[in-house]
């Protein structure tokens, strides 16, 4: 929006007051993802009983846990309150830069917390970590698929939320393509359209189908990027990565450590820009240049890699709209965790409630647009059906 309106750069307090917002974003949506929808699994077992296996299960085990995963939620929201004026669908960010400053008296209030922040971050990282160490071997296996993987990064090939080039490696962690400006993404991926879905699937054209599809997300992040520009959660990503000894790491599961190593990252980062009396300016909007009838905006969303590609005719009424949003670049991913899943747990006889619980798993840590629900009520809408290679039903399982 900021190309078509003819704002080629923004100003430097509107870049920094942008970036400011979409830490606080990263930092809710994850402590949501992880404390919410995945520590019940994590914590209570992946075959507790689901109507107490939710964030209030938690509490009642694990109570000064709980209470900093909502705090550290309630932290991200205030960023983007004080930012942009409401925790959701705020009006501060405008073509061109932003419509108000931050007040020092939010700034300050943010600075006070953000220190307790930081040091929950890492500690939520020590203990995915220490789960992952109860039992590596099924903690690494556990809805694993080998996938090529892509993110943005900067030009020196740090991890970039906000803004980047498009690079992607292979299964194996060999560079497939990089620096790539990413309003040219069509000339790299193809979104292949099957009968039976009305999601896309996404893949990289010069491997094709078969060989081309690939994970976004924090566990593509934190392996595409040759390093993360803080020095907390690089130390914690060293760590992670040499659980692969080398090797690209590609257990469902991973992803939560892999979520919570951003999650200190934007931390991090915020405590930065909070320390920076830049982001107290007010040269908010930039000069405006003549606008452009296409562009193509893409940033890292909590859940991955996230194109918005519009055309405008006249009276700027859009004519053209093509969105690849985290989940369908996700989508055959989840779709191999399931298969792993069923790999692993499944008897080929019968479908069980414990098997509906795993590949629940393997959803929610990829995506929670598809499992809020889950541990909100206490079960996720899930039908699993066993057919025949000729297609007759032989077993059928559903849930809410």
């Amino acid at each position: 929006m900021d190309l078509i309106a003819g704002y080629e750069t923004l100003t430097p307090t509107a870049e920094k007051l942008r970036r400011l917002l979409h830490y606080g974003q990263m930092i809710q949506s994850h402590a949501l993802h992880f404390f919410h929808l995945a520590s019940p699994d994590l914590l209570l077992g992946f075959d507790s009983e689901v109507g107490k296996r939710n964030i209030v299960g938690v509490a009642e085990q694990f109570p000064e846990l709980a209470k900093q995963g909502v705090m550290t939620r309630k932290f991200g929201q205030e960023i983007i309150r004080s930012i942009i004026g409401k925790r959701i669908h705020g009006t501060g960010c405008i073509p061109g830069g932003m419509n108000k400053p931050l007040a020092l008296a939010d700034r300050d209030t943010l600075r006070s917390a953000i220190d307790g922040i930081v040091d929950w971050s890492r500690q939520a990282v020590g203990l995915v970590r220490k789960l992952h160490e109860t039992d590596p071997a099924f903690y690494g296996s556990f809805g694993e698929s080998r996938a090529n993987m892509m993110g943005l990064v900067d030009s020196r090939g740090g991890l970039d939320l906000y803004h980047g080039t498009l690079r992607a490696k292979s299964a194996d962690g060999e560079t497939i393509f990089d620096q790539v400006d990413y309003a040219s993404y069509r000339e790299l991926l193809r979104e292949e359209i099957k009968p039976w879905s009305y999601m896309k699937f996404p893949h990289i054209r010069s491997l094709g189908p078969d060989e081309g599809w690939y994970r976004v997300g924090p566990l593509a992040r934190v392996q595409v990027a040759d390093r993360l520009p803080s020095q907390q959660a690089e130390q914690e990503r060293q760590g992670f990565l040499a659980v692969g000894a080398g090797k690209p790491i590609h257990g469902a599961l991973f992803f939560h450590w892999a979520r919570m190593i951003e999650m200190l990252h934007c931390a991090e980062l915020a405590r930065d820009l909070l320390d920076d009396p830049g982001i107290l300016g007010t040269d908010l909007m930039a000069d405006k240049g003549a606008p452009r009838e296409e562009a193509v905006g893409v940033i890292e969303a909590p859940r991955g890699t996230l194109f918005h590609h519009y055309k405008v005719g006249a009276n700027d009424l859009i004519t053209y709209c093509n969105l690849i949003v985290s989940t369908t670049n996700n989508n055959q991913a989840m779709n191999e965790a399931v298969r792993a899943v069923a790999d692993q747990f499944f008897d080929g006889r019968e479908i069980t409630e414990g098997l509906l619980n795993h590949i629940e798993v393997a959803i929610r840590a990829y995506d929670p647009c598809l499992s809020c629900a889950t541990h909100a009520l206490g079960q996720m809408p899930l039908e699993v059906e066993l057919r025949s290679a000729s297609g007759e039903l032989l077993s059928k399982r559903r849930r809410g």
